[in-house]
């Protein structure tokens, strides 16, 4: 029997599991993917996510792969009207380190194998989930044909499985879900010209289109589009960050297309039970601004000495409900800054195109400003 069963080997997952592993907990992690998927997602790790990974012995081998992006300039027709530098936003770490979904993954893993070689379960998927108070069962089924199914007890349940969370729906926790006005295609491309290693925002009239810089001299672009789309072929992304910024990616050097529609959904509790739900199955927030992952990780360091505490039979009753009402405020402060930030990358007339740009270069001409911004940006 183990003491933990996490559903979800994803980064918030895996990165609980390592935590409570290092605990002496017994944990066990049930991942339905044979394999992790090779495109990246998520890809900004945050000051205090980076604090908090640090705890797992993982930030530095993060850091050592990832680009550490140190600043960001905002950029309409051509001519730079803000920048932001991170440098005094944390003391160990004045940085967003960008680094590919993929490999934060792999390196969680790893620590995860380390800590315990078997508990991580690929190939399963829970169809069933009984709490009877004192103990829960959950039922799973193999997702590769030949498999066997298992059924496992356990003292505690935590759900880390994702946005369309399946431990939500089986938990029976209700959720409530915003959809937005907003679509983007990205793609990475190979980076060449000035701001390498910064992010740049391109304010124009048409609608955002972000860049990033990826670790091995590549960039993410990201732009903004009226309506949704099918995921485009290389050369058009090329031909509209090249319309409405002026810099061409090189459509041969592509490795990743994909488009999306942002939404949110925050679960009306996070406890039910002996099962607890965390990261996006708990809250999934527009990935403009890079902060669901972050959220995530910042809850399971939250979650995990509460959960030692109730294995050793201590009251945790009124620490959980505590604990509960502070992510649901922090799922809230999240989804609002990227609706905030959604809202300045829409397409606006000229005119109200030059009252934007004349506020982000008040606001970047202000020291307290400008650093009480990029607190806010790094999730201080």
């Amino acid at each position: 029997m183990a003491d933990v069963v996490i559903v979800g080997g994803g980064p918030v997952g895996l990165y609980l599991a390592a935590l409570l592993l290092q605990d002496g907990v017994a944990v066990q992690i049930l991942e339905q993917r044979l394999r992790r998927e090779p495109h990246s997602r998520a890809i900004g790790i945050h000051p205090p996510a980076l604090a908090a990974l640090d705890r797992v012995a993982v930030a530095s081998a993060m850091v050592d792969a990832g680009v550490q992006i140190r600043g960001g300039i905002a950029v309409s027709g051509t001519k730079t009207v803000g920048s932001m530098s991170f440098a005094s936003v944390s003391e160990c770490f004045p940085f967003v380190l960008s680094l590919p979904q993929v490999t934060t993954e792999t390196l969680l893993e790893r620590r995860v194998h380390e800590l315990d070689g078997a508990a991580l379960v690929r190939g399963t998927r829970v169809t069933e989930i009984a709490d009877d108070g004192g103990l829960v069962t959950v039922v799973a089924e193999a997702t590769n044909a030949g498999g066997a199914g298992t059924r496992i007890t356990s003292r505690l349940l935590v759900g880390a499985d994702g946005s369309r969370s399946l431990m939500r729906s089986l938990l029976g926790i209700p959720a409530t879900s915003r959809t937005y006005p907003d679509h983007y295609v990205m793609g990475d491309f190979e980076g060449t010209g000035e701001n390498l290693n910064e992010a740049v925002l391109y304010l124009e009239a048409e609608g955002i289109v972000e860049s990033f810089p990826l670790p091995g001299g590549r960039r993410r672009w990201v732009v903004r589009i009226p309506r949704p789309a099918a995921v485009p072929d290389a050369i058009e992304l090329a031909r509209m960050v090249h319309q409405r910024t002026g810099f061409r990616p090189d459509p041969a050097t592509n490795s990743m297309l994909s488009s999306f529609s942002p939404r949110s959904t925050v679960a009306c509790r996070s406890v039910a039970g002996r099962a607890v739900l965390i990261g996006d199955a708990a809250h999934e927030i527009s990935p403009i601004g890079g902060q669901g992952m972050n959220l995530g990780w910042l809850e399971a360091a939250e979650l995990a000495p509460i959960i030692c505490d109730a294995l050793a039979g201590k009251p945790v009753g009124q620490r959980l409900h505590a604990y509960s009402a502070r992510r649901r405020k922090a799922a809230s402060v999240a989804r609002w800054q990227s609706e905030v930030n959604m809202m300045l990358g829409r397409p606006l007339a000229p005119p109200f195109l030059a009252l934007r740009n004349h506020a982000v270069s008040a606001v970047s001409g202000i020291p307290a400003a400008n650093r009480l911004v990029a607190r806010r940006f790094t999730m201080q």
